[in-house]
């Protein structure tokens, strides 16, 4: 019997050593070593947050087990791996069940002096559509405070002398002309009450900087939806227990996720409907606050997903906006108003969405002392 072979594949730590390990971590790319086999030798940190997944459970599995067999991935390395020359591909759709769906540009390069092995990077091109969203959320908010502030002086001052007119014309109309009167009656007052539902965006931010545990309000919130509106919804959750304090307004965060889950559970069917719940942590993004050169690490990620039909494809790009709702009978303030208490969080919102996932990603600041002092 022959002896066994020893397995020379190196788990992450022993990549590439020292200072070159500490640059490919300072990457924001993804980057795995392939084996010839087909085994993954080396991930960097990026790679972790990528997959969500640990270095020493990647570098315990095959290419394949990661991601689709049948991918251009696969294809572009054996080109690769025959024409001796590095190779790039942009905009490739990778779906993967812990990365979903996203648009990456991929890079492959053979290893000079390690023939076989293989140099996989990722840039994900799905960053630069998250920028876009979060800043047509924040100009969302902006028109909608602006808005919120003509209507409540245009709009509802004179909405109350139509309706002391209507009010002294049906003392003396007939009964069929009551009708009429009653109708101007409620119609303004259905009009007031929207316009008292948008004064929330034109007050300036009053929330408190407290240390906010982000789990307690998630869990207050999944209950507030199971005893309510989400009776017929399946959750899961992942939360990760190490997770510091949110920087933030405990009850104005319940208003946010509250939302979140309302829109989940009612665009899921009522057979199989499943909100997933997660958090996690980050590093290295950052957001410029508008009208200042600090920049706000936001290393705090709640992820909120369905698997409901997904968001029409026409009304995703205006989905912050006022007024854009697919919900007969809604107002479509519910995710203007979340954009900008998140805003004023100093924090970010995007999603994702196709035919049986949509995701929800807040980012939102940690708790540091200095600035609940």
């Amino acid at each position: 019997m022959s002896e066994a072979q020893p397995d020379t594949r190196r788990p992450s730590g022993s990549g590439p050593n020292g200072s070159h390990e500490a640059v490919l971590n300072s990457l924001a790319d993804p980057v795995l070593v392939i084996d010839p086999d087909g085994g993954v030798r080396y991930v960097n940190q990026a790679t972790e947050q990528f997959f969500d997944a640990s270095s020493s459970w990647l570098c315990a599995r095959k290419l394949g087990d990661l991601v689709p067999a049948d991918g251009p991935l696969f294809v572009m390395i054996d080109q690769v791996r025959r024409s001796g020359s590095s190779l790039s591909e942009y905009g490739v759709a990778l779906q993967t069940p812990r990365t979903g769906t996203r648009l990456v540009t991929i890079q492959v390069a053979p290893i000079a002096d390690d023939p076989g092995a293989i140099v996989v990077s990722f840039h994900d091109r799905t960053i630069a559509s998250k920028m876009t969203g979060e800043i047509s959320s924040r100009s969302a908010a902006r028109s909608l405070t602006g808005m919120a502030a003509v209507l409540a002086h245009e709009v509802k001052n004179p909405l109350s002398g139509i309706r002391g007119a209507a009010q002294l014309l049906e003392q003396g109309a007939s009964d069929e002309d009551r009708e009429l009167t009653r109708l101007i009656c409620d119609e303004t007052d259905r009009i007031c009450a929207l316009v008292d539902s948008m004064e929330a965006f034109s007050q300036p931010p009053t929330m408190g900087q407290s240390a906010v545990n982000i789990h307690q309000v998630l869990e207050h919130v999944r209950k507030l939806a199971e005893n309510g509106f989400a009776r017929h919804v399946r959750f899961r959750e992942r939360y990760d227990p190490s997770l510091p304090a949110v920087a933030g307004d405990r009850d104005q965060l319940i208003q946010v996720f509250l939302n979140l889950l309302k829109n989940a559970a009612e665009a899921v069917a009522e057979q199989n409907g499943e909100i997933s719940i997660s958090t996690g942590y980050q590093h290295g993004l950052r957001l410029a606050r508008p009208g200042s050169d600090r920049r706000t690490q936001l290393p705090l990620v709640i992820t909120i997903s369905d698997n409901g039909e997904g968001i029409p494809e026409d009304i995703q790009a205006h989905l912050f906006d006022p007024f854009v709702t697919t919900k007969s009978g809604g107002t479509g303030l519910g995710l203007a108003l979340v954009a900008k208490i998140i805003g004023d969080h100093g924090g970010m919102i995007e999603f994702s969405s196709e035919p049986g996932c949509t995701t929800f990603r807040v980012y939102l600041p940690a708790y540091r002392e200095k600035e609940g002092a």
